[in-house]
Protein backbone atom coordinates (compact mmCIF):
# COMPACT_ATOMS: atom_id res chain seq x y z
CA UNK A 1 0.00 0.00 0.00
CA UNK A 2 1.40 3.43 -0.95
CA UNK A 3 1.41 6.79 0.79
CA UNK A 4 -2.12 7.52 -0.49
CA UNK A 5 -3.45 4.28 0.90
CA UNK A 6 -3.74 2.79 -2.59
CA UNK A 7 -2.94 -0.73 -3.67
CA UNK A 8 -3.23 -2.12 -7.19
CA UNK A 9 -3.56 -5.88 -7.49
CA UNK A 10 -4.02 -8.30 -10.37
CA UNK A 11 -4.71 -12.00 -10.65
CA UNK A 12 -2.97 -12.34 -14.02
CA UNK A 13 -0.19 -9.74 -14.10
CA UNK A 14 2.63 -8.93 -11.71
CA UNK A 15 2.35 -5.48 -10.18
CA UNK A 16 5.67 -3.88 -9.27
CA UNK A 17 6.49 -0.83 -7.21
CA UNK A 18 10.00 0.62 -7.13
CA UNK A 19 10.04 3.85 -5.20
CA UNK A 20 7.06 5.81 -6.51
CA UNK A 21 7.05 4.03 -9.89
CA UNK A 22 4.36 1.39 -10.49
CA UNK A 23 4.35 -0.91 -13.51
CA UNK A 24 3.09 -4.33 -14.57
CA UNK A 25 4.70 -7.33 -16.25
CA UNK A 26 3.64 -10.73 -17.57
CA UNK A 27 4.83 -13.67 -15.46
CA UNK A 28 5.20 -15.93 -18.51
CA UNK A 29 7.57 -13.43 -20.16
CA UNK A 30 9.61 -12.91 -16.99
CA UNK A 31 10.06 -16.62 -16.47
CA UNK A 32 11.81 -17.08 -19.83
CA UNK A 33 14.69 -14.78 -18.85
CA UNK A 34 14.81 -13.65 -22.49
CA UNK A 35 13.32 -10.16 -22.31
CA UNK A 36 12.94 -6.95 -20.39
CA UNK A 37 9.40 -5.66 -20.56
CA UNK A 38 6.76 -3.63 -18.76
CA UNK A 39 3.53 -1.73 -19.12
CA UNK A 40 3.69 1.59 -17.28
CA UNK A 41 1.10 3.26 -15.06
CA UNK A 42 0.43 6.92 -14.36
CA UNK A 43 2.24 6.77 -11.01
CA UNK A 44 5.85 7.71 -10.27
CA UNK A 45 6.64 10.55 -12.66
CA UNK A 46 6.98 14.33 -12.53
CA UNK A 47 4.28 15.52 -14.95
CA UNK A 48 1.65 17.87 -13.59
CA UNK A 49 -2.15 17.90 -13.45
CA UNK A 50 -4.11 15.44 -15.56
CA UNK A 51 -0.95 14.63 -17.51
CA UNK A 52 0.73 13.25 -14.45
CA UNK A 53 2.38 12.12 -12.49
CA UNK A 54 3.75 9.73 -15.17
CA UNK A 55 3.16 10.70 -18.80
CA UNK A 56 5.28 9.08 -21.50
CA UNK A 57 4.03 10.90 -24.59
CA UNK A 58 5.65 13.99 -26.08
CA UNK A 59 2.37 14.68 -27.94
CA UNK A 60 0.10 15.50 -24.97
CA UNK A 61 1.29 19.08 -24.35
CA UNK A 62 3.62 18.07 -21.52
CA UNK A 63 7.04 19.68 -21.10
CA UNK A 64 9.91 17.91 -22.83
CA UNK A 65 11.88 17.96 -19.58
CA UNK A 66 9.09 16.22 -17.67
CA UNK A 67 8.60 13.48 -20.26
CA UNK A 68 12.34 12.95 -20.53
CA UNK A 69 12.60 12.57 -16.75
CA UNK A 70 9.70 10.13 -16.79
CA UNK A 71 11.53 8.00 -19.36
CA UNK A 72 14.67 8.17 -17.23
CA UNK A 73 12.73 6.78 -14.28
CA UNK A 74 11.21 3.96 -16.34
CA UNK A 75 14.65 3.09 -17.71
CA UNK A 76 16.09 3.03 -14.20
CA UNK A 77 13.54 0.51 -12.89
CA UNK A 78 13.57 -1.65 -16.05
CA UNK A 79 17.24 -1.71 -16.99
CA UNK A 80 16.42 -0.49 -20.49
CA UNK A 81 18.86 1.98 -22.07
CA UNK A 82 17.09 5.08 -23.50
CA UNK A 83 19.13 4.96 -26.69
CA UNK A 84 17.84 1.45 -27.46
CA UNK A 85 14.19 2.47 -27.76
CA UNK A 86 12.24 2.53 -31.02
CA UNK A 87 8.88 4.33 -30.93
CA UNK A 88 5.88 3.28 -32.98
CA UNK A 89 3.92 5.84 -34.99
CA UNK A 90 0.33 4.95 -34.22
CA UNK A 91 -2.55 5.68 -36.58
CA UNK A 92 -4.88 2.78 -35.64
CA UNK A 93 -3.64 0.77 -38.62
CA UNK A 94 -2.71 -2.90 -39.07
CA UNK A 95 0.79 -2.24 -40.41
CA UNK A 96 3.76 -3.99 -38.81
CA UNK A 97 7.37 -2.84 -39.19
CA UNK A 98 10.52 -4.95 -38.85
CA UNK A 99 13.19 -2.97 -37.00
CA UNK A 100 16.80 -3.69 -36.06
CA UNK A 101 19.86 -2.08 -34.49
CA UNK A 102 19.89 0.73 -37.05
CA UNK A 103 16.59 1.96 -35.61
CA UNK A 104 17.77 2.35 -32.02
CA UNK A 105 16.84 5.70 -30.52
CA UNK A 106 14.22 6.65 -33.10
CA UNK A 107 11.53 8.62 -31.33
CA UNK A 108 13.44 9.55 -28.18
CA UNK A 109 16.93 10.73 -29.15
CA UNK A 110 16.63 10.57 -32.95
CA UNK A 111 13.84 11.58 -35.35
CA UNK A 112 11.05 9.02 -35.67
CA UNK A 113 11.39 8.10 -39.35
CA UNK A 114 8.79 5.34 -39.59
CA UNK A 115 5.23 6.51 -40.24
CA UNK A 116 1.88 4.75 -40.09
CA UNK A 117 2.99 1.62 -38.21
CA UNK A 118 1.08 0.38 -35.15
CA UNK A 119 3.22 -2.72 -34.65
CA UNK A 120 6.95 -3.40 -34.38
CA UNK A 121 8.89 -6.68 -34.52
CA UNK A 122 12.56 -7.53 -34.13
CA UNK A 123 14.99 -10.35 -33.46
CA UNK A 124 17.82 -7.98 -32.55
CA UNK A 125 18.83 -7.95 -28.87
CA UNK A 126 18.75 -4.64 -27.01
CA UNK A 127 16.32 -3.00 -29.41
CA UNK A 128 13.43 -1.90 -27.20
CA UNK A 129 10.04 -1.71 -28.91
CA UNK A 130 7.74 1.02 -27.50
CA UNK A 131 4.03 1.67 -28.08
CA UNK A 132 1.75 4.24 -26.43
CA UNK A 133 -1.67 3.74 -24.83
CA UNK A 134 -4.46 5.32 -22.84
CA UNK A 135 -7.24 2.68 -23.20
CA UNK A 136 -6.06 0.65 -26.20
CA UNK A 137 -4.51 -2.78 -25.73
CA UNK A 138 -0.79 -3.37 -26.03
CA UNK A 139 -0.21 -6.83 -27.50
CA UNK A 140 3.13 -8.36 -26.45
CA UNK A 141 4.65 -11.31 -28.36
CA UNK A 142 7.68 -13.50 -27.62
CA UNK A 143 8.97 -16.37 -29.73
CA UNK A 144 11.34 -18.14 -27.31
CA UNK A 145 12.61 -20.57 -29.95
CA UNK A 146 13.76 -18.02 -32.53
CA UNK A 147 14.46 -15.25 -29.99
CA UNK A 148 12.10 -12.76 -31.61
CA UNK A 149 9.54 -10.29 -30.23
CA UNK A 150 6.64 -8.14 -31.35
CA UNK A 151 4.64 -5.31 -29.82
CA UNK A 152 1.44 -3.90 -31.30
CA UNK A 153 -1.08 -1.19 -30.48
CA UNK A 154 -4.63 -2.55 -30.69
CA UNK A 155 -7.44 -0.09 -30.12
CA UNK A 156 -10.89 -1.04 -31.32
CA UNK A 157 -9.95 -0.20 -34.91
CA UNK A 158 -6.76 -2.25 -34.76
CA UNK A 159 -8.69 -5.09 -33.15
CA UNK A 160 -11.26 -5.11 -35.96
CA UNK A 161 -8.33 -5.14 -38.41
CA UNK A 162 -6.86 -8.10 -36.47
CA UNK A 163 -3.47 -6.52 -35.91
CA UNK A 164 -2.71 -9.30 -33.43
CA UNK A 165 -3.06 -11.99 -36.09
CA UNK A 166 -1.08 -9.91 -38.56
CA UNK A 167 1.73 -9.47 -36.04
CA UNK A 168 1.92 -13.25 -35.61
CA UNK A 169 1.94 -13.70 -39.40
CA UNK A 170 4.72 -11.12 -39.77
CA UNK A 171 6.80 -12.91 -37.15
CA UNK A 172 6.23 -16.20 -38.96
CA UNK A 173 7.26 -14.63 -42.26
CA UNK A 174 10.36 -12.85 -40.93
CA UNK A 175 11.62 -15.24 -38.27
CA UNK A 176 10.05 -18.62 -39.01
CA UNK A 177 8.02 -18.43 -35.79
CA UNK A 178 5.65 -21.27 -34.95
CA UNK A 179 2.45 -19.61 -33.62
CA UNK A 180 1.84 -22.49 -31.22
CA UNK A 181 5.11 -21.65 -29.48
CA UNK A 182 4.61 -17.87 -29.24
CA UNK A 183 3.85 -16.34 -25.83
CA UNK A 184 1.47 -13.38 -25.84
CA UNK A 185 0.25 -10.82 -23.34
CA UNK A 186 -2.69 -8.41 -23.48
CA UNK A 187 -1.95 -5.32 -21.39
CA UNK A 188 -4.12 -3.22 -19.10
CA UNK A 189 -6.65 -1.38 -21.27
CA UNK A 190 -10.31 -0.46 -21.23
CA UNK A 191 -12.24 -3.49 -20.05
CA UNK A 192 -15.55 -5.08 -21.02
CA UNK A 193 -17.02 -3.25 -18.03
CA UNK A 194 -16.39 0.17 -19.59
CA UNK A 195 -15.97 -0.02 -23.38
CA UNK A 196 -19.43 1.22 -24.29
CA UNK A 197 -20.16 1.79 -27.98
CA UNK A 198 -23.04 2.61 -30.29
CA UNK A 199 -24.47 0.66 -33.24
CA UNK A 200 -21.76 1.67 -35.71
CA UNK A 201 -18.89 0.17 -33.73
CA UNK A 202 -20.95 -2.76 -32.48
CA UNK A 203 -21.88 -3.63 -36.05
CA UNK A 204 -18.24 -3.60 -37.16
CA UNK A 205 -17.41 -6.23 -34.56
CA UNK A 206 -20.53 -8.26 -35.34
CA UNK A 207 -19.78 -8.30 -39.07
CA UNK A 208 -16.06 -9.01 -38.65
CA UNK A 209 -16.48 -11.70 -35.99
CA UNK A 210 -19.97 -13.20 -36.43
CA UNK A 211 -18.97 -16.48 -34.80
CA UNK A 212 -18.01 -14.67 -31.60
CA UNK A 213 -20.76 -12.05 -31.45
CA UNK A 214 -22.48 -13.50 -28.38
CA UNK A 215 -19.16 -13.77 -26.54
CA UNK A 216 -17.75 -10.31 -27.23
CA UNK A 217 -20.82 -8.04 -27.36
CA UNK A 218 -23.48 -7.47 -24.74
CA UNK A 219 -26.34 -5.01 -24.47
CA UNK A 220 -25.66 -1.78 -22.64
CA UNK A 221 -27.78 -0.18 -19.96
CA UNK A 222 -29.34 2.30 -22.40
CA UNK A 223 -31.06 1.81 -25.74
CA UNK A 224 -28.61 1.81 -28.63
CA UNK A 225 -25.61 1.20 -26.36
CA UNK A 226 -23.47 -1.93 -26.17
CA UNK A 227 -20.36 -3.18 -24.40
CA UNK A 228 -17.57 -4.76 -26.45
CA UNK A 229 -14.92 -6.98 -24.86
CA UNK A 230 -11.57 -6.07 -26.43
CA UNK A 231 -9.71 -8.46 -24.14
CA UNK A 232 -11.67 -11.52 -25.23
CA UNK A 233 -11.75 -10.44 -28.89
CA UNK A 234 -7.97 -10.15 -29.03
CA UNK A 235 -7.56 -13.46 -27.21
CA UNK A 236 -9.84 -15.20 -29.71
CA UNK A 237 -8.00 -13.58 -32.63
CA UNK A 238 -4.69 -14.88 -31.29
CA UNK A 239 -6.07 -18.36 -30.69
CA UNK A 240 -7.42 -18.42 -34.25
CA UNK A 241 -3.94 -17.34 -35.43
CA UNK A 242 -2.54 -20.52 -33.87
CA UNK A 243 -1.49 -19.47 -30.37
CA UNK A 244 -2.25 -21.89 -27.57
CA UNK A 245 -4.71 -20.60 -24.99
CA UNK A 246 -2.31 -21.37 -22.14
CA UNK A 247 0.35 -19.19 -23.81
CA UNK A 248 -1.83 -16.06 -23.74
CA UNK A 249 -1.99 -13.89 -20.61
CA UNK A 250 -4.94 -11.48 -20.47
CA UNK A 251 -5.05 -8.49 -18.16
CA UNK A 252 -7.74 -8.00 -15.54
CA UNK A 253 -6.96 -4.28 -15.06
CA UNK A 254 -9.29 -1.75 -16.70
CA UNK A 255 -7.66 1.60 -17.43
CA UNK A 256 -10.96 3.48 -17.06
CA UNK A 257 -11.83 1.88 -13.71
CA UNK A 258 -8.35 2.21 -12.16
CA UNK A 259 -8.29 6.01 -12.22
CA UNK A 260 -5.43 6.37 -9.73
CA UNK A 261 -3.17 4.11 -11.75
CA UNK A 262 -3.93 4.62 -15.44
CA UNK A 263 -4.61 7.38 -17.92
CA UNK A 264 -7.86 6.78 -19.81
CA UNK A 265 -9.03 8.56 -22.94
CA UNK A 266 -12.58 7.39 -22.33
CA UNK A 267 -12.51 8.89 -18.85
CA UNK A 268 -10.59 12.14 -19.50
CA UNK A 269 -10.60 12.74 -23.27
CA UNK A 270 -7.54 14.54 -24.59
CA UNK A 271 -6.79 16.05 -21.19
CA UNK A 272 -4.61 13.15 -20.06
CA UNK A 273 -1.20 11.56 -20.37
CA UNK A 274 -0.22 8.24 -21.91
CA UNK A 275 1.11 4.93 -20.66
CA UNK A 276 3.66 3.04 -22.70
CA UNK A 277 4.52 -0.60 -23.35
CA UNK A 278 8.17 -1.70 -23.55
CA UNK A 279 9.61 -4.98 -24.85
CA UNK A 280 13.28 -5.81 -25.46
CA UNK A 281 15.28 -8.95 -26.09
CA UNK A 282 18.18 -9.28 -23.68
Amino acid sequence: MDELGLEMTSKTLRVHREGAVYYTTFPSFEETGLVRHLYSTRRGGVSMGNLGPMNLSFARGDSVDAVTENFRRICFVSGIFPGDMVFSDQVHSDRIMLVDGRDRGKGLIKPKEMQGFDGLITNTPEVCLVTFHADCCALFFLDPDHKAIGLSHAGWKGTVLEIGRKTVEKMTECFGSDPSRILAGISPSIGPCCFEVQDDVKDMFAVRFPEWEDEIIRDGERPGKYYVDLWKTNRLILEKAGLRSENITVTDLCTKCEAEYFHSHRRSGNNRGSQAAFLELI
